[in-house]
This record gives structure tokens, sequence and C-alpha cells, in this order.
């Protein structure tokens, strides 16, 4: 470079100078990037997308915010074509039985199924892309620039349909990484707990989750949901229409199964009218308070006859999916069957009429805390949060409370049933019995002790139970600066949630480190198969190593294990 020519060198070029260009100082020139393109490089960077995945549904916003920005529910019209005008004909009311008959009523309003057998993992990656693609154009008004992005996921949810949506989102939309939350920690998050009882009332199943200080120690599931409860709705209407629907067949159980309704408008029908009555054993239990009360009268009124009785209020209903568009008045109390038989199934006996999977929503509650320890019990029990689609329907929380309360103080928490522990609870004299034969056991050990240490005082055995501890003084200083309000528990108690949403977008803000965070190289190179089991990475190192700026990368340069976390158990 040294026989570089003079007006090739960089360092002679000068600037024009005006007219005043020797006189003062003069102001360096800015570049046009950082003018222009700094707030929106630095809201790209601030900016992660919190998603969260549901059955029927997709919410979407920005981590920080307290409400999704935006919610999709999934149906058939996302899967038009363009220049499909079927929807402006005369005859596509009727259109559906052509297309939903026996068990795929009801399918296309479901991103997915659990049962994959028969599903097509592409159309699930494609149906996610374009209710994303929706919410990224109708409500987050955002470019199609990399973001990192957050995935609320059922933690039940099988690996490739895991797989189908990881694919979808690095693919697509192609995100440096992917971090997964679950829906139930994310719950307790936004209900400020760190222990609680989660009830999901969902489409496809009922699902029973203990979370004990942010984890997850127990799950039980029902495959009673709002999907049972659309098709008791609609069994209830054709019953009444005269129109009752075939019963399948025992060797093809829901091929033969014929709908003489559409399923949006039974849909509508369950989530507007059908309400559960309340729990008439709790109501039997509640002990009158006071006196009761006497209604007033004029005495000079002349009492004929007993008052009327009240007319049963009388529900319009319209029907258009039927033959013939016509409208059904029912009695509002007959609102009632569709949820008792999809939820409780009160005409059977819950002891022997039903397998693991089918329980009775209060009976999988109160076997859940059952099979907790009693220490998580006592505090998960105090903290019940409902959720999901079915917790909406009118006193449908309500009567499970109820019921688990009177099953609670029927049985208690004696895992042990059968005729011989209900005699002994109903004869007094063998419950007596057994009392006595405790007690004696209890004091015959504890005189025998007594009298080998000869520890009696006036009369009265002193034990060491019942011994005040010495005040440690160093025990109270550290109590100190803790809260020293009681703990509610051992009571059974409800509380009320923002919801997944809100609590991820709340972990997200305070940048709490997930378990499971995925990169997008790792994942196009290895897929799900590259991911390690939980037991095989050291989370803390995973932790630190996330502290730093750019450490997550080089890990990942570095090879560095990775795992799906609870997502890749299932």
């Amino acid at each position: 470079m040294a026989g570089v020519l003079p007006h090739r060198s960089v360092a002679n070029i000068k600037s024009p100078g005006g007219p005043n260009s020797g006189s003062g100082p003069s102001t360096p020139m800015r570049p046009i990037t950082s003018t222009f393109a700094s707030p929106s490089s630095l809201r790209a960077d601030e900016d992660i997308i919190v998603i969260e995945f549901d059955t029927r549904k997709l919410q979407v916003g920005f981590a920080g915010d307290s409400t999704p920005r935006g919610t999709i529910w999934f149906g058939p019209d996302q899967q038009r074509r363009v220049g499909d005008f079927r929807a402006w004909l005369p005859d596509y009311v009727t259109d559906w039985r052509q297309r939903a008959t026996g068990d795929q009523w009801g399918k296309d309003y479901e991103l997915w199924q659990y049962d994959i057998r028969d599903q097509d993992l592409g159309v699930v990656g494609d149906r996610a892309e374009r209710a994303l693609r929706e919410a990224f154009t109708k409500y987050l008004l955002i470019d199609s620039r990399p973001r990192r992005m957050v995935c609320v996921l059922p933690s039940g949810l099988p690996v490739p349909l895991l797989s189908a949506v990881l694919d979808s989102l690095f693919s697509r939309f192609q995100p440096p990484t992917v971090a997964l939350l679950s829906p139930t920690v994310s719950l307790a998050v936004a209900a400020g707990v760190r222990s609680a009882l989660i009830v999901d009332l969902g489409w496809s199943e009922t699902v029973v989750t203990s979370i004990y200080e942010y984890r997850e120690v127990h799950c039980a599931r029902s495959v009673r949901g709002g999907r049972m409860l659309t098709e008791q709705t609609h069994d209830f209407l054709a019953k009444h229409l005269s129109q009752a629907p075939k019963e399948p067949t025992q060797d093809n159980h829901e091929q033969d199964r014929e709908y003489v309704l559409s399923f949006e408008e039974c849909s509508g029908i369950a989530a507007r009218l059908v309400w559960c009555k309340p729990s008439q054993t709790s109501a039997a239990a509640k002990p009158a308070e006071g006196l009761p009360t006497v209604q007033e009268h004029d005495e000079c009124e002349e009492v004929q006859g007993t008052s009327p009785a009240k007319e049963p209020t009388v529900v319009n209903i319209p029907l258009k999916s039927a033959g013939s568009p016509m409208s059904l008045e029912l009695p509002l109390d007959s609102l009632t069957e569709p949820c008792e038989n999809a939820f409780f199934d009160t005409r059977y006996d819950s002891h022997s009429s039903f397998d693991d999977h089918e329980l009775p929503l209060h009976v999988l509650v109160y076997r859940s805390l059952l099979k907790l320890p009693m220490d998580v019990r006592s505090i998960c029990m105090s903290r019940i949060i409902f959720t999901g689609g079915g917790a909406n329907v009118l006193g449908l929380r309500q009567r499970i409370f109820g019921e688990v309360s009177h099953l609670v103080q029927e049985r208690g928490w004696d895992a042990v049933e059968g005729k011989a522990v209900e005699q002994l609870r109903a004869n007094p004299k063998l419950k007596r019995q057994a009392t006595r034969q405790a007690g004696h056991g209890s004091t015959g050990v504890a005189s025998q002790s007594g009298n080998s240490v000869g520890a009696e005082q006036d009369g009265v055995w002193h034990d060491a139970a019942n011994v005040v501890p010495e005040v440690d003084p160093i025990e109270e200083q550290l109590k100190g600066g803790t809260d020293k309000r009681p703990r509610a528990q051992g009571e059974m108690r409800a509380i009320e949630s923002l919801g997944a949403w809100t609590g991820a977008s709340l972990i997200t803000h305070l940048k709490v480190p997930a378990i499971a965070t995925i990169d997008r190289e790792l994942w196009l190179q290895q897929g799900a198969s590259g991911a390690s089991r939980a037991s095989e990475v050291d989370v803390k190192a995973q932790q630190r190593q996330s502290l730093g700026p750019g450490g997550l990368m080089r890990g990942a340069s570095a090879g560095a294990p990775w795992t799906l976390g609870i997502w890749g158990t299932s």
C-alpha cells in the first residue's frame, strides 16, 4: 500500500466547505441509519411475542402486556381458498351435512386432536401458520422481522404435534429462539401463588394438575370436557326434535353416528343457554342460621287457599340447521340435563361404573387431592383455580366445589373404601370400640414410659410434645424480615387467576429463564430427536450461561445439550 496514488487516498477526501467553513466549529454529519432505523431496531430487540396455543383458539400479544392483543378462533372458514364464495349460496346452511359426518363432526373447529393416528401434521402446521399471520396482520401490526417467541403449550401435548408447531414457527417466521412455558405454572403465576390445584375444563378433556412451588407434582385426566358437553347438547335438542340420532354400533363406535344439527349451532347453545344446577347435598348440609323468616302479610285479607305454583320459565331456541328453520320452546330447568350428563353423570354409581379416564369431575378432583402428601394437600386445597372454556358454564364451578366439599366431609382423607368402611362409619358402637382400642394402646405406652422416667407432676403426665421450646435469638432475628401472616391452608377455597397468557407475559417480562429454550439452528439441524432428557441437562449451568449477553448462542455453538422439558416425556 506504499505506492497508493494521492488522488486514490481516502484521507485526502474532504467535504466541500461553505462560506463560513473557516470560522467556527463544524457539526459532524450523522449517519442516516442512526436517524431512521434506531427506533425500529430497538423495538425489534425488545419485543418478545407470547403465543398461547389451544385446541380451538390462539392468543397472541407482546410480553409485558396484561391482556393478549388478539384471539383467533379456528374454524372451517380459515380453510377456504381464494374465490370460494359458497358462504353466499342459498343451500350453504345444509352443506355441513356432506363434509361433517360421523367422527368428523366438529373437527374443522379444532387445531389438533391428541389422537394423532389419522391426522395430517402438515395441515396442523399450516393452520397454525395461517392463524399467526392473521394475528400479526390484524392485531400486532408488525412486519416479518424475526423476533423471539414464547409458546404456552399443554404439557401433555404429543411430541409429533409439538414438532409440527415448532417446524412451522422456525421455518415460516424464523425466530432466533422459542421458549416453552406450561399453562398450569403460568396460571399459578397469574394468580399470585406458588402452589395451586389447577382444574382445567378444556375442550378435549379435563385435567387436574397439582402445582407445588411452581412444579407439577401430580396430574389426572378425564375425557369429560367441552366436546362431550356439545355432543350432549346435540342429543338433548335432537330428542326434543323427535329426530333422535342413530346409535353407533359396537363394531364402529363413531363412524355410524348421525347428527341432525350443526356443530356451530350446538356449540353456541351450550355456551349461552346450558347451565348447571347447584349441589343438593351441599345445600342440605348447610345449617340454617338463626330463626326461620316469616313472610309478612295483611291480616285483614282473607287467605283464599294456597298460593298458586310458580310457572316454569320457558326459553325459545331458534334452530336454523335443522331440515327446515324452526324454534323449540323448552323449560329453563331442563337445560341442566346436558351439563349433568357430561360432567357428573349421576345416573350411575361413581364407585364402580366408571374407568379411571372417565371419572366425574368432583370425584376426579377429590382423588387428585387424596393422592397428594399431607403438606402439599393442605396448601393446594386452599388454592383451587378453575380455568378453561367449560368453567364459563353458569354454576359449574360452584357445583364442583360443593360436591368436593361434601366428599371431604363424608369420607375425610381416607383412601380405603368399601362396605366395611361404610359400616364402621354408620355404626357408632364399632366406631367407639375402635377409638377405645386406639386410646388404650397410646395410654399404655405413656404409662410405661412415665413409670420408667418418673416425670409426673401434680398427677398430670407431661410429655415432650407439650413442652414449650426455648426461644432462640438467632431464629428470631432471621424471622424478623419474613412475612408473619398465617398462610391459608387446610380449608377448601377457590381463587381467581388472570389466565395462562397473562402469567406467561409476566414471566417473560421479568426475564425468568425457561427450562425449555430451543435455538433455531439446533432445531433445523437436529429436530425433536436432538433433544436430551431433562435429567441429562444441568439446569443451573444453562441458567448461568443464559444470563450473559450472547450466552445462549455460545452454548448452542459449543454443542451444549438442550431439552424439551416436560413436553419431551409424552
